[in-house]
Protein backbone atom coordinates (compact mmCIF):
# COMPACT_ATOMS: atom_id res chain seq x y z
CA UNK A 1 0.00 0.00 0.00
CA UNK A 2 1.27 3.49 -0.56
CA UNK A 3 1.70 6.68 1.64
CA UNK A 4 -1.01 8.10 -0.02
CA UNK A 5 -3.17 5.19 0.53
CA UNK A 6 -2.82 5.16 3.89
CA UNK A 7 -2.81 8.81 4.56
CA UNK A 8 -5.87 9.89 2.30
CA UNK A 9 -8.29 7.36 1.24
CA UNK A 10 -11.18 6.91 3.55
CA UNK A 11 -11.22 2.91 3.76
CA UNK A 12 -11.29 1.50 7.38
CA UNK A 13 -8.38 2.44 8.96
CA UNK A 14 -5.71 0.50 11.57
CA UNK A 15 -3.38 2.12 14.13
CA UNK A 16 -0.27 1.47 16.01
CA UNK A 17 0.27 3.11 19.75
CA UNK A 18 3.12 2.20 21.44
CA UNK A 19 3.69 3.28 25.40
CA UNK A 20 6.64 4.17 26.60
CA UNK A 21 9.16 2.63 29.38
CA UNK A 22 12.76 2.86 28.84
CA UNK A 23 14.34 -0.53 28.36
CA UNK A 24 10.93 -2.04 28.82
CA UNK A 25 10.36 -1.40 25.50
CA UNK A 26 12.16 -4.99 24.71
CA UNK A 27 8.18 -6.65 26.45
CA UNK A 28 6.35 -4.77 23.82
CA UNK A 29 8.98 -6.08 20.85
CA UNK A 30 7.19 -9.63 22.36
CA UNK A 31 4.03 -8.65 21.71
CA UNK A 32 4.41 -6.97 18.39
CA UNK A 33 6.21 -10.21 17.23
CA UNK A 34 3.18 -12.17 17.87
CA UNK A 35 0.85 -9.55 15.95
CA UNK A 36 2.59 -9.45 13.38
CA UNK A 37 2.55 -13.31 13.08
CA UNK A 38 -1.19 -13.35 12.88
CA UNK A 39 -1.58 -10.07 10.56
CA UNK A 40 0.78 -11.55 7.95
CA UNK A 41 -1.03 -14.98 7.99
CA UNK A 42 -4.33 -13.02 7.81
CA UNK A 43 -3.18 -10.61 4.72
CA UNK A 44 -1.43 -13.48 2.36
CA UNK A 45 0.82 -15.33 4.48
CA UNK A 46 3.94 -12.55 2.20
CA UNK A 47 6.96 -13.34 3.63
CA UNK A 48 7.78 -9.91 2.80
CA UNK A 49 4.86 -8.49 5.12
CA UNK A 50 5.47 -5.48 7.28
CA UNK A 51 3.70 -3.82 9.90
CA UNK A 52 3.59 -1.12 8.13
CA UNK A 53 1.62 -2.71 5.34
CA UNK A 54 -1.11 -3.10 7.66
CA UNK A 55 -1.23 -0.36 9.91
CA UNK A 56 -2.39 3.30 8.36
CA UNK A 57 -0.63 5.27 11.65
CA UNK A 58 2.14 4.27 13.30
CA UNK A 59 2.98 6.14 17.00
CA UNK A 60 4.85 6.06 20.46
CA UNK A 61 6.20 7.29 23.13
CA UNK A 62 9.86 7.69 23.98
CA UNK A 63 11.20 4.09 23.69
CA UNK A 64 7.94 3.74 21.71
CA UNK A 65 8.25 6.40 19.43
CA UNK A 66 12.17 4.30 18.12
CA UNK A 67 9.88 1.30 17.88
CA UNK A 68 7.32 2.71 15.73
CA UNK A 69 9.99 4.70 13.60
CA UNK A 70 11.55 1.00 12.84
CA UNK A 71 8.09 0.13 11.97
CA UNK A 72 6.90 2.74 9.69
CA UNK A 73 9.97 3.08 7.80
CA UNK A 74 9.47 -1.17 6.63
CA UNK A 75 11.96 -3.17 9.20
CA UNK A 76 10.32 -6.49 10.58
CA UNK A 77 10.00 -7.01 14.52
CA UNK A 78 12.84 -9.71 14.13
CA UNK A 79 15.54 -6.76 12.82
CA UNK A 80 13.76 -4.28 15.76
CA UNK A 81 14.62 -6.83 18.37
CA UNK A 82 18.35 -7.47 17.23
CA UNK A 83 18.72 -3.44 16.95
CA UNK A 84 16.86 -2.56 20.24
CA UNK A 85 19.11 -5.63 22.34
CA UNK A 86 22.51 -3.46 20.60
CA UNK A 87 20.94 -0.31 21.36
CA UNK A 88 19.64 -0.73 24.91
CA UNK A 89 23.28 -1.71 25.97
CA UNK A 90 24.93 1.21 24.55
CA UNK A 91 22.58 3.72 26.13
CA UNK A 92 22.45 2.65 29.50
CA UNK A 93 25.89 1.38 29.85
CA UNK A 94 27.19 3.93 31.98
CA UNK A 95 25.29 6.28 34.46
CA UNK A 96 26.34 8.96 36.44
CA UNK A 97 26.48 8.51 39.88
CA UNK A 98 24.91 10.71 41.80
CA UNK A 99 27.63 11.74 44.29
CA UNK A 100 29.45 12.33 41.52
CA UNK A 101 27.45 15.52 40.14
CA UNK A 102 30.23 17.67 38.45
CA UNK A 103 32.18 15.85 35.70
CA UNK A 104 34.76 18.39 33.64
CA UNK A 105 33.97 21.11 36.59
CA UNK A 106 30.35 20.79 35.21
CA UNK A 107 26.74 20.09 36.98
CA UNK A 108 26.00 16.76 35.40
CA UNK A 109 22.53 17.49 34.16
CA UNK A 110 21.19 13.64 32.79
CA UNK A 111 21.90 10.33 34.71
CA UNK A 112 22.95 9.25 31.46
CA UNK A 113 25.02 10.51 28.62
CA UNK A 114 23.23 10.92 25.26
CA UNK A 115 26.11 10.34 23.19
CA UNK A 116 25.57 7.19 22.33
CA UNK A 117 21.83 7.45 21.99
CA UNK A 118 22.32 9.75 19.19
CA UNK A 119 24.93 8.45 17.41
CA UNK A 120 22.62 5.29 17.71
CA UNK A 121 19.62 6.89 16.75
CA UNK A 122 21.74 8.67 13.41
CA UNK A 123 23.28 5.65 12.24
CA UNK A 124 19.34 3.79 12.32
CA UNK A 125 17.70 6.48 10.34
CA UNK A 126 20.33 8.15 8.71
CA UNK A 127 19.50 11.08 6.51
CA UNK A 128 15.17 10.64 7.00
CA UNK A 129 13.40 13.60 7.45
CA UNK A 130 9.51 13.57 8.27
CA UNK A 131 8.62 14.40 5.02
CA UNK A 132 11.25 11.43 3.05
CA UNK A 133 9.54 8.89 1.22
CA UNK A 134 11.23 6.44 3.23
CA UNK A 135 8.45 6.40 5.63
CA UNK A 136 6.12 3.77 4.30
CA UNK A 137 2.88 4.95 6.58
CA UNK A 138 1.79 7.75 8.51
CA UNK A 139 3.74 8.30 11.76
CA UNK A 140 3.48 10.41 14.80
CA UNK A 141 6.12 10.60 16.91
CA UNK A 142 4.95 11.95 20.48
CA UNK A 143 6.85 14.55 22.43
CA UNK A 144 6.58 17.38 24.77
CA UNK A 145 7.93 20.62 24.52
CA UNK A 146 9.36 21.80 27.15
CA UNK A 147 9.89 25.53 26.95
CA UNK A 148 5.80 25.83 26.39
CA UNK A 149 4.64 22.80 28.13
CA UNK A 150 2.63 21.76 25.40
CA UNK A 151 2.76 17.64 23.99
CA UNK A 152 3.82 17.79 20.58
CA UNK A 153 2.39 14.78 17.66
CA UNK A 154 5.19 15.12 15.18
CA UNK A 155 3.37 14.03 12.10
CA UNK A 156 4.80 13.33 8.62
CA UNK A 157 1.37 13.99 7.10
CA UNK A 158 1.66 17.08 4.38
CA UNK A 159 -1.42 18.66 5.48
CA UNK A 160 -0.33 19.25 8.78
CA UNK A 161 -0.42 22.59 10.19
CA UNK A 162 3.37 22.21 10.90
CA UNK A 163 4.47 20.94 8.71
CA UNK A 164 5.28 22.86 5.63
CA UNK A 165 3.63 26.38 6.33
CA UNK A 166 4.93 29.72 7.74
CA UNK A 167 4.16 28.23 11.32
CA UNK A 168 6.21 25.65 10.79
CA UNK A 169 8.61 23.27 8.91
CA UNK A 170 8.37 19.96 10.60
CA UNK A 171 8.99 18.41 7.52
CA UNK A 172 12.43 19.11 7.53
CA UNK A 173 13.21 17.55 11.00
CA UNK A 174 15.69 14.77 11.05
CA UNK A 175 13.65 11.51 12.08
CA UNK A 176 16.12 10.66 14.33
CA UNK A 177 16.04 13.92 16.48
CA UNK A 178 12.45 13.26 16.36
CA UNK A 179 12.80 10.06 18.27
CA UNK A 180 15.38 11.61 20.25
CA UNK A 181 13.30 14.21 21.77
CA UNK A 182 10.74 12.19 22.06
CA UNK A 183 13.15 9.86 24.25
CA UNK A 184 14.30 12.54 26.47
CA UNK A 185 13.40 11.29 29.36
CA UNK A 186 14.40 13.76 32.40
CA UNK A 187 17.21 13.01 34.84
CA UNK A 188 17.88 10.35 32.33
CA UNK A 189 19.15 12.18 28.75
CA UNK A 190 19.48 15.98 28.42
CA UNK A 191 16.93 17.94 26.43
CA UNK A 192 16.60 17.88 22.62
CA UNK A 193 16.64 21.39 20.61
CA UNK A 194 14.97 21.22 17.76
CA UNK A 195 15.07 23.71 14.68
CA UNK A 196 11.27 23.96 13.95
CA UNK A 197 10.90 27.21 12.27
CA UNK A 198 7.74 29.57 12.24
CA UNK A 199 7.75 32.09 14.93
CA UNK A 200 10.34 30.30 16.66
CA UNK A 201 13.37 29.12 15.07
CA UNK A 202 14.47 26.58 17.70
CA UNK A 203 12.42 24.52 20.45
CA UNK A 204 13.76 22.25 23.62
CA UNK A 205 11.88 18.95 23.69
CA UNK A 206 11.50 16.03 26.41
CA UNK A 207 10.67 13.09 26.48
CA UNK A 208 6.97 12.42 25.53
CA UNK A 209 6.39 10.42 28.68
CA UNK A 210 6.18 13.45 30.75
CA UNK A 211 2.40 14.22 29.84
CA UNK A 212 -0.74 12.44 29.51
CA UNK A 213 0.76 10.47 26.54
CA UNK A 214 3.23 7.61 27.83
CA UNK A 215 0.26 5.43 26.74
CA UNK A 216 -0.40 7.79 23.16
CA UNK A 217 -2.98 5.52 22.29
CA UNK A 218 -5.60 8.23 23.20
CA UNK A 219 -3.51 11.21 21.44
CA UNK A 220 -3.29 8.81 18.40
CA UNK A 221 -7.21 9.06 17.93
CA UNK A 222 -7.50 12.68 18.40
CA UNK A 223 -4.60 12.79 15.75
CA UNK A 224 -6.52 10.70 13.57
CA UNK A 225 -9.93 12.41 14.00
CA UNK A 226 -10.08 15.38 15.11
CA UNK A 227 -10.40 18.49 12.60
CA UNK A 228 -7.42 20.24 13.40
CA UNK A 229 -5.51 17.78 12.81
CA UNK A 230 -5.01 16.56 8.60
CA UNK A 231 -6.18 13.02 8.94
CA UNK A 232 -9.87 13.32 9.10
CA UNK A 233 -10.33 9.46 9.20
CA UNK A 234 -13.96 8.71 10.34
CA UNK A 235 -15.43 7.37 13.86
CA UNK A 236 -16.91 3.88 14.64
CA UNK A 237 -16.26 0.28 15.45
CA UNK A 238 -15.95 -0.70 11.39
CA UNK A 239 -13.91 2.28 10.77
CA UNK A 240 -10.79 2.65 13.22
CA UNK A 241 -8.97 -0.16 14.91
CA UNK A 242 -6.92 0.79 17.51
CA UNK A 243 -3.68 -1.68 18.29
CA UNK A 244 -2.19 -0.20 21.55
CA UNK A 245 0.57 -2.21 23.36
CA UNK A 246 2.35 -1.67 26.62
CA UNK A 247 5.73 -2.11 28.48
CA UNK A 248 4.29 -3.66 31.33
CA UNK A 249 3.35 -2.69 34.73
CA UNK A 250 4.88 -2.95 38.52
CA UNK A 251 2.76 -3.26 40.98
CA UNK A 252 2.64 -1.00 44.20
CA UNK A 253 1.39 -3.16 46.92
CA UNK A 254 3.21 -1.34 50.29
CA UNK A 255 1.85 -1.27 53.51
CA UNK A 256 -0.13 2.34 54.72
CA UNK A 257 2.76 2.38 57.45
CA UNK A 258 6.05 2.16 54.59
CA UNK A 259 3.98 5.15 52.55
CA UNK A 260 3.90 7.13 55.44
CA UNK A 261 7.46 6.29 56.22
CA UNK A 262 8.98 7.32 52.76
CA UNK A 263 11.69 9.88 52.57
CA UNK A 264 12.01 12.63 49.67
CA UNK A 265 14.23 10.19 47.61
CA UNK A 266 11.70 7.65 48.01
CA UNK A 267 9.23 9.94 46.60
CA UNK A 268 11.44 11.14 44.14
CA UNK A 269 12.05 7.49 43.00
CA UNK A 270 8.55 6.55 42.64
CA UNK A 271 6.34 9.71 41.74
CA UNK A 272 7.32 9.05 37.91
CA UNK A 273 6.03 5.85 37.91
CA UNK A 274 2.47 6.55 39.25
CA UNK A 275 1.99 9.38 37.46
CA UNK A 276 2.29 6.65 34.24
CA UNK A 277 0.57 4.80 35.25
CA UNK A 278 -1.88 7.02 36.00
CA UNK A 279 -2.00 8.79 32.74
CA UNK A 280 -2.04 5.17 31.22
CA UNK A 281 -5.35 3.90 33.19
CA UNK A 282 -7.06 7.32 32.30
CA UNK A 283 -6.32 6.95 28.71
CA UNK A 284 -7.15 3.37 28.78
CA UNK A 285 -10.73 4.04 30.76
CA UNK A 286 -11.35 6.53 28.01
CA UNK A 287 -10.97 4.26 25.06
CA UNK A 288 -12.53 1.33 26.61
CA UNK A 289 -15.49 3.42 27.38
CA UNK A 290 -16.19 4.06 23.83
CA UNK A 291 -15.43 0.91 22.14
CA UNK A 292 -16.93 -2.82 23.01
CA UNK A 293 -12.86 -4.17 23.77
CA UNK A 294 -12.29 -8.11 23.90
CA UNK A 295 -9.11 -6.72 25.62
CA UNK A 296 -10.78 -5.01 28.14
CA UNK A 297 -9.13 -4.65 31.59
CA UNK A 298 -11.20 -4.23 34.82
CA UNK A 299 -10.20 -0.30 35.63
CA UNK A 300 -10.60 -0.29 39.06
CA UNK A 301 -13.48 -2.31 41.62
CA UNK A 302 -16.06 0.35 41.06
CA UNK A 303 -16.41 0.83 37.54
CA UNK A 304 -14.96 -2.40 36.63
CA UNK A 305 -13.91 -3.21 32.76
CA UNK A 306 -17.06 -0.51 31.51
CA UNK A 307 -18.38 -3.54 28.70
CA UNK A 308 -21.82 -1.86 30.13
CA UNK A 309 -21.10 1.64 29.87
CA UNK A 310 -20.00 2.25 25.94
CA UNK A 311 -20.11 5.97 25.39
CA UNK A 312 -22.35 7.54 22.36
CA UNK A 313 -23.21 4.34 21.02
CA UNK A 314 -24.75 4.60 17.14
CA UNK A 315 -27.92 3.63 15.96
CA UNK A 316 -26.50 -0.14 15.59
CA UNK A 317 -25.09 0.05 19.53
CA UNK A 318 -21.83 0.21 17.86
CA UNK A 319 -18.72 2.23 19.51
CA UNK A 320 -16.57 4.84 17.88
CA UNK A 321 -13.65 2.80 17.39
CA UNK A 322 -12.43 -1.03 18.03
CA UNK A 323 -9.70 -1.10 20.37
CA UNK A 324 -7.38 -3.74 21.49
CA UNK A 325 -4.79 -3.28 24.26
CA UNK A 326 -2.10 -5.83 25.54
CA UNK A 327 -0.39 -5.36 28.57
CA UNK A 328 0.60 -7.28 31.63
CA UNK A 329 1.71 -6.73 35.18
CA UNK A 330 5.59 -7.25 36.08
CA UNK A 331 5.00 -9.19 39.72
CA UNK A 332 6.00 -12.02 41.19
CA UNK A 333 2.73 -14.13 41.32
CA UNK A 334 2.10 -13.10 37.49
CA UNK A 335 5.45 -13.90 36.39
CA UNK A 336 5.86 -17.09 37.99
CA UNK A 337 2.96 -18.42 36.64
CA UNK A 338 3.24 -17.57 33.23
CA UNK A 339 7.18 -18.18 33.13
CA UNK A 340 6.48 -21.26 35.19
CA UNK A 341 9.93 -20.41 37.47
CA UNK A 342 10.01 -18.30 40.94
CA UNK A 343 10.95 -14.63 41.11
CA UNK A 344 12.24 -13.14 44.02
CA UNK A 345 11.77 -9.27 44.87
CA UNK A 346 14.86 -8.26 43.47
CA UNK A 347 14.41 -9.82 40.30
CA UNK A 348 11.00 -8.16 40.21
CA UNK A 349 12.75 -4.68 40.67
CA UNK A 350 15.32 -5.52 38.29
CA UNK A 351 12.43 -6.17 35.28
CA UNK A 352 10.66 -2.84 36.47
CA UNK A 353 13.16 -0.68 36.25
CA UNK A 354 13.50 1.41 33.15
CA UNK A 355 17.30 1.72 32.72
CA UNK A 356 17.99 -1.73 33.87
CA UNK A 357 19.51 -3.14 30.11
CA UNK A 358 20.80 -6.39 31.66
CA UNK A 359 16.65 -7.05 31.60
CA UNK A 360 16.12 -6.62 28.16
CA UNK A 361 16.44 -10.05 26.55
CA UNK A 362 14.25 -11.61 29.51
CA UNK A 363 11.87 -9.19 28.84
CA UNK A 364 11.10 -9.78 25.25
CA UNK A 365 10.64 -13.42 26.39
CA UNK A 366 8.20 -12.22 28.85
CA UNK A 367 6.49 -10.37 26.68
CA UNK A 368 6.53 -13.33 23.75
CA UNK A 369 4.78 -15.34 26.46
CA UNK A 370 2.09 -13.47 27.67
CA UNK A 371 1.19 -12.40 24.01
CA UNK A 372 1.27 -16.07 23.26
CA UNK A 373 -1.76 -15.85 25.83
CA UNK A 374 -3.69 -12.65 24.99
CA UNK A 375 -3.21 -12.21 21.24
CA UNK A 376 -5.81 -13.82 19.59
CA UNK A 377 -6.72 -13.96 15.47
CA UNK A 378 -9.93 -13.43 16.26
CA UNK A 379 -8.65 -9.73 17.96
CA UNK A 380 -8.17 -8.63 14.54
CA UNK A 381 -11.87 -8.29 12.48
CA UNK A 382 -11.74 -9.19 8.70
CA UNK A 383 -13.29 -5.94 8.23
CA UNK A 384 -9.70 -4.85 8.53
CA UNK A 385 -7.81 -6.38 6.37
CA UNK A 386 -5.53 -4.58 3.97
Amino acid sequence: MSLQNHLFDQTPKRILALDGGGIRGALTLGYLQKIEDILRVQNGNNPDFRLCDYFDLIGGTSTGSIIASCLAIGMKVEDIKNMYFDLGGKIFAKKYKWWNVFQLGELVKAGYDAGPLEHELQKLFGEITLESDKIKTGLCVVAKRADTNSVWPLINHPNGKYFNTPDGKNKDIPLWKAVRASAAAPSYFIPQVIEVGGGMSSAAFVDGGVSMANNPALQLLMVATLKGFPFHWKHGEDNILVVSVGTGMGRLNRLPQDIRDNNLLNWAQQIPDMFMQDASWHNQAILQWLSKSPTAWQIDGEIGDLQEDLLLPDENGKGLLSYLRYNMWIDADNLTKLMNKPYTKEQVDGLTEMSNAASRFELYDIGSADAAAKVKDAHFPAGFKI
